[in-house]
């Protein structure tokens, strides 16, 4: 038996630590947290200082009894879980749960999991840091207490299994004012004016600095400048620079991935944590951009061999954030020789994007040599400006364009050669009309972003915030359908204006976060009642707050029990018979039966109805496939009552209907379906439906390759080629692997191992 048991989280951050300890060492994992609140009931004993009740997770029961046996057995115990509050509370929690005193048993920390670094662990303990467990319990109870308290009072109000969250309601209340701020926004046109002159072996491209408002004004202009001589009135140079960003954060790593690797929040996380058990990063929770003197010598050595001694700024970034909880490191390589590393793919790919970072970090400003140059035009008093640049020195920049990346690198262009007071001929002048944009809908990225910047949440919140909400279907990701929208260009050549007509698709949007009618009523909801527990404010001194007790400086139960005394009154009040529901609202009037029309949310979701709650025979239909309760128009709403329109026969006798659903219009017969995308449900013809009818038909009968005997489970053909299915999760074939040849059980495998589908919709708005 070894002498020395140490515990950590997870399995293979525990095989990596075992490669640098010795013989005397025994290390095992508790897989993650081992107590936890029960999940059904609150377990916070208001009356005695909000003290919470755990209970082992019944599926550790058996890991805990080996642990003891362990620990029982060694002669010392070290607990190594994570160096955040999180990894602290796990380390309490296996104290308590094995008997350990933890003012006394050891607990080590470090920010990297190489052999240097447990060494200086090992030889430097100190045991559980009491301060930081009683924040994340604080965190935890405020957390239990708002959702526990909130969310029946949202079951009575507004709709059965709904809930409420702290951060998540208001990581909602974000994403709604953005799509309130889109749908109030009016898209003023203007027109963008440019020009071409063509030199002896060059094209010089400036543009009008300013627009204007209507096509009569950019008219006038291009009628005016007909007989104009274009004279260079003078040519501006002057030194820039390009400075590298900062090491990353958990903030700035997500928002990276995202633009850079298409990764979503939570599975950067995902990523980064095995990079990280491996031992290839430091940990990757932080929000500090600090790097150790090891790290910056580190990366010295590897930039002044590679690339020259006059590549090499030493840098120290400062972290601005304040109550930065994970004051420690950025995330870094642990190793700067290696550029690269074997591994899967998307652990190759994020570990290149940190590399990177890193060593740019270290690296020399990017000089560059901005000119630009004013053009008169002597027929009008405006100015033409023509921008260029050029790069002296590329410092930092020659690692990403070394390495091949697509680092936003791109030069504005060189200017031809010109001088001060020299005729430029004119080639061609367009007059684009443009409209103003809305600020963006946000992308997970985006979302991170803000919140940070408001101080809300912290980094290892916002990969399940995010996930909550969707899951809760308060926000969806999805596409949007813009409207085509018609573009005025007129164009000068050779003395000449002409005339065209361009397009473009107005208000289309790719992979963003849209709120659902259920997160826009919810999110009204709270807002209108519960103003403080959605507050911007509030939600960030919460967070400072919990600084403060892990700083020492403030008791975890007094801080729950000053929130408490003003949460729960008004609990009690929304929740009585005093509390309203969300409004109905109202539509209009039937044409046909006088009745009123509403959109409301009911049991099973957003609907609209006809009749009022009252009504005995009140009629009931979805919502218009993207649209919403607050925006849902009346004749929208009386189209759907037309629906299931039932349009004749198959050739067999059986009925087939056309009705819209959640994800766009289908029609429906013997107990069959396909969309009709993108037909229109109330125009289709049976001639078209028949024919859908007959091509669904012939793709269910060659859609099965292999079919279990009693189990869902089946191989069937995909539009992609052949996967795996049980009817709710979807796996993929591995590679060379004949389809006919996998046994049930290697399918159960495929299934479990595969990740959850994607809760990205394609949105439709009308």
């Amino acid at each position: 038996m070894s002498k020395n048991l140490v515990i950590v989280e997870s399995p293979a951050k525990g095989k990596t630590i075992a490669k640098f300890l010795g013989k005397d060492y025994q290390v095992e994992a508790s897989y993650g947290h081992i107590r936890d609140l029960p999940k059904s009931g609150m377990s916070i004993d208001i009356e005695h200082g909000f003290t919470p009740t755990y209970e082992i997770s019944p599926d550790k029961k058996k890991r805990i009894t080996d642990l003891k046996k362990l620990a029982k057995a060694a002669d010392t115990v070290w607990l190594a879980s994570d160096e955040d509050r999180e990894g602290e509370a796990i380390s309490w929690h296996l104290c308590q749960a094995l008997g350990l005193d933890p003012k006394t048993t050891n607990r080590i920390v470090f920010h990297e999991i190489t052999k240097s670094a447990i060494e200086r662990a090992i030889a430097g303990p100190r045991t559980v840091d009491q301060h930081l467990v009683d924040a994340q319990q604080a965190r935890r109870v405020l957390d239990r207490i708002v959702g526990y308290e909130l969310s029946p009072v949202l079951w009575k109000k507004v709709q059965p299994k709904l809930s409420a969250g702290r951060v998540q309601s208001v990581a909602v209340r974000v994403i709604v004012e953005r799509e309130h701020e889109i749908e109030a926004f009016t898209a003023n046109p203007s027109y963008k004016v440019t020009a071409e002159f063509n030199l002896d072996k060059a094209t010089l491209k400036a543009e009008l600095p300013q627009r204007f408002k209507t096509e009569e004004e950019a008219r006038t202009f291009l009628s005016d400048v007909i007989p104009a001589e274009f004279r260079v009135a003078d040519i501006e140079t002057k030194p820039a620079k390009r400075t590298p960003a900062a090491p990353f954060t958990t903030s700035t790593l997500q928002q990276e991935a995202s633009r850079k690797l298409s990764f979503s929040v939570k599975q950067t996380m995902v990523v980064a944590q095995r990079l990280y058990e491996a031992g290839k990063i430091t940990y990757m929770r932080t929000d500090s951009v600090h790097l150790s003197d090891l790290a910056i010598t580190g990366s010295a050595d590897m930039i002044q061999r590679d690339f020259g001694a006059e590549y090499h700024q030493t840098r120290q970034f400062t972290t601005k954030s304040a109550g930065a909880q994970e004051a420690h490191e950025a995330i870094r390589p642990t190793n700067f020789g290696d550029a690269t590393i074997t591994g899967e793919r998307n652990e190759e790919r994020l570990y290149e994007l940190i590399w990177k970072r890193t060593v740019a970090s270290q690296m020399a400003d990017a000089r560059l040599e901005r000119t630009t140059a004013h053009i008169n035009i002597s027929t009008r008093p405006e100015q033409l400006a023509a921008k260029g640049e050029v790069v002296l020195f590329d410092g930092f920049l020659k690692l990403y364009l070394a390495q091949d990346t697509d680092e936003d690198t791109e030069e504005e262009g060189i200017l031809p050669p010109i001088t001060a007071g020299q005729v430029l001929p004119l080639s061609t002048m367009l007059a684009a009309q443009l409209y103003d944009r809305p600020k963006p809908r946000y992308t997970e990225a985006s979302l991170v972003k803000r919140l940070e910047e408001m101080g809300i949440g912290r980094p290892s919140t916002y990969a399940p915030t995010i996930s909550t909400i969707q899951d809760r279907g308060y926000i969806e990701k999805g596409d949007l359908e813009g409207k085509e929208r018609s573009l005025r260009r007129l164009t000068l050549t050779g003395g000449t204006i002409s005339e065209t007509t361009a397009t473009e698709m107005a208000g289309a949007d790719r992979n963003k976060l849209f709120p659902t009618s259920i997160g826009m009523v919810v999110n009204e909801f709270l807002v209108k009642n519960f103003p403080e527990v959605v507050d911007y404010q509030f939600t960030k001194k919460v967070e400072e707050e919990f600084d403060e007790i892990a700083a020492g400086k403030q008791a975890w139960n007094n801080m729950i029990a000053k929130f408490y005394e003003r949460f729960h009154p008004i609990v009690v009040e929304v929740g009585g018979e005093k509390g309203e529901r969300p409004e109905d609202r109202e539509l209009g009037l039937d044409p046909a039966s006088g009745r009123p029309v509403i959109a409301r949310l009911g049991r099973f979701g957003p609907m609209v109805q006809m009749g009022s709650r009252d009504d005995e025979d009140k009629k009931f239909a979805p919502l218009p496939p993207g649209t919403m309760i607050h925006n849902v128009t009346l004749e929208q709403a009386l189209d759907m009552f037309r629906l299931p329109r039932v349009l004749g026969e198959t050739p067999d006798g059986k009925e087939i209907s056309t009705n819209a659903g959640r994800f766009g219009p289908y029609i429906k017969w013997n107990g069959l379906y396909a969309s009709i995308k993108p037909d229109d449900p109330f125009t289709i013809t049976l001639e078209r439906a028949l024919e859908l009818v007959t091509e669904k038909v012939a793709a269910e009968a060659n859609k099965y390759i292999k079919q279990f005997e009693g189990s869902t489970v089946a191989i069937v053909n995909g539009r992609y080629g052949p996967y795996i299915t049980d009817g709710k999760k979807n796996a993929k074939l591995p590679k060379d692997t004949a389809p006919e040849s996998i046994t049930l059980a290697q399918a159960k495998a495929l299934i479990t191992a595969a990740p959850a589908k994607s809760k990205r919709r394609r949105i439709v708005k009308s």
